[in-house]
């Protein structure tokens, strides 16, 4: 589990950046006092900094500069500001990324985990935990889907097929594929368990209003229909 130090004195942000990276298995840690951010970034040996440019006492480039003399650890900005300099400040002074708000939580979350990638080189072919799916939050470790309606846990069968079905999102999946996915993962299921399991499924998502997401084409198979972000 990888430690974050978001450094951001907008508490309502702080707050809600915290909450959504929690729901990706991240720790997420503020700082107490602006005026010492070094000693308590010492203390914490955060994997990643996010940090405000505009910041109370001293900005967040002074913190990037002072941090940057002893660690080299990945840096994300984030500004309210639009103005061309600040983006090529931070990366003169060794930041990873630079994001502007507001920004989509979805963005952060790809640029955190490109940026933790490159600097620790984990794998991207590692188990599948957490997906973001139509503006839900898809945990697979704890078979949940959670959106801005509610929270909803599937079943193990159920939580398998919608991971399947993510794996080859706006893809039809034919019956035959999920069967032998489902068996070579021992669990047994007949043609007619399968049909129960993914209407269980479909049922499960209405309540999150995601059911119509998931499609049976008939004579072919299933899919996960993706929408692409507009925001």
């Amino acid at each position: 589990m990888f430690k974050i130090l978001l450094i951001e004195d907008d508490v309502t942000l702080f707050y809600e950046i915290k909450e959504r990276l929690a729901q990706w298995s991240y720790e997420v840690y503020g700082v107490m006092d602006f005026s010492n951010v070094v000693k308590e970034f010492s203390e914490l040996k955060p994997d990643l900094v996010i940090i405000d440019i505009q910041l109370p006492k001293f900005d967040g480039f002074h913190w990037c500069r002072m941090i940057r003399t002893h660690s080299t650890v990945p840096i994300i900005f984030l500004s309210s500001r639009d103005h061309p300099t600040d983006m090529v400040m931070s990366m003169q002074l060794g930041a990873d990324d630079f994001i502007q708000k507001p920004f989509h939580f979805d963005v952060l979350i790809a640029k955190i985990q490109a940026v933790l990638r490159r600097v620790y080189n984990y794998s991207v072919e590692q188990p599948l935990q957490l997906r973001v799916w139509n503006g839900a939050n898809v945990d697979f470790l704890k078979s949940t889907v959670q959106n801005g309606a509610g929270i909803i846990e599937l079943s193990k069968n159920e939580i398998y097929i919608l991971k399947i079905l993510l794996e080859n999102s706006n893809q039809i999946v034919s019956r035959e594929e999920l069967m032998k996915e489902l068996w070579n993962d021992d669990r047994f299921i007949s043609d007619n368990t399968l049909t129960v399991n993914v209407n269980r499924l479909r049922k499960r998502l209405e309540e999150i209003d995601l059911g119509q997401f998931i499609e049976t084409k008939v004579g072919l198979g299933y899919m996960a229909k993706e929408q692409e972000s507009t925001e």
